[in-house]
């Protein structure tokens, strides 16, 4: 530290801007780490889980259910219902119970989500949101930072009398490999009255492969396009090869050969 001298009283000099420099940038990181640290510990109390990763909710009963397991210490959890697109101004007609509930350590909690009847197409699936939050315990002391984890997965309602089966709904489904002013594009079309929802797909034409889709849900009787990479210099028909997520939660592998604009059906098989 350096000392200026004013008269008989020696004073600390301000410290130069070299010296001031290394000192904020060490109490940025002093608080970065501290940051995570705090978010570390936040995630680290989540002990909220459910025993599914998605709802099927059977038209023929009047209620379906999930439980919510607690791993840790007492927790308070906070349960309702969403439709699948968040801005849509929709009421669902359905209730979950309860709403709101405590859950003891080591415990488990039913939620039974219920429907009022009426409300809800008789021609095909449809599907929400099924929201679980773990509300954060009081903090005992004011320099914790404190996280609400929510979990979320999706309840599919199905008609009762709805034709078709579901397990076979993914091979209905209609690809083409069109030609849009120049530019390839991938058509996919659901004929079935259930959802789809396709991922890790991949486009195989000779040696390339292209990924085309991550995850996407096709809903009854919709068409999703997306935009490929021409296949160029390949006499032979390119593949299609993904997978199917089935109402387990489980992954069921497809392909199909792609004939331009005709629709092609895919087939049960390995990636």
């Amino acid at each position: 530290m350096r000392l200026a001298s004013t008269g008989s009283v020696l004073r600390p000099l301000p410290p130069s801007s070299s010296q001031a420099i290394p000192d904020m940038k060490a109490k940025r990181c002093v608080a970065g780490a501290a940051l995570a640290c705090a978010l570390a510990a936040s995630a680290s109390h989540a002990t909220i889980s459910l025993s599914t990763t998605r709802v099927i909710f059977d038209g023929k009963n009047k209620e379906s259910s999930v439980v919510v397991s607690n791993d840790g210490a007492d927790a308070l959890i906070q349960s309702w219902l969403d439709p699948l697109d968040d801005a849509a101004n929709v009421q669902l007609p359905f209730a979950i119970t309860p709403p709101l509930a405590k859950i003891g350590a080591n415990q488990q909690q039913l939620l039974r989500v219920l429907y009022e009847g009426v409300g809800m197409p008789v021609e095909r699936e449809s599907a929400f949101w099924l929201n679980v939050q773990e509300i954060p315990q009081a903090a005992s002391n004011d320099n914790v930072l404190q996280l609400a984890v929510r979990q979320r997965i999706k309840v599919f309602y199905r008609p009762a009398g709805l034709g078709g089966d579901p397990l076979k709904a993914p091979l209905s489904l209609q690809w083409q490999l069109n030609q849009d002013a120049g530019k390839a594009m991938l058509r996919l079309t659901n004929p079935s009255p259930y959802h789809v929802t396709v991922v890790d797909a991949q486009l195989h034409a000779g040696t390339m492969a292209e990924a085309v889709i991550d995850a996407k849900m096709i809903a009854p009787g919709s068409t999703f396009t997306v935009p490929v990479k021409q296949p160029v210099g390949h006499t032979a028909a390119p593949e299609l090869r993904y997978e199917v997520i089935n109402d387990y939660g489980g992954r069921e592998s497809y392909r199909v050969t792609l004939h331009g604009s005709q629709s092609s059906s895919p087939v049960a098989g390995g990636n």
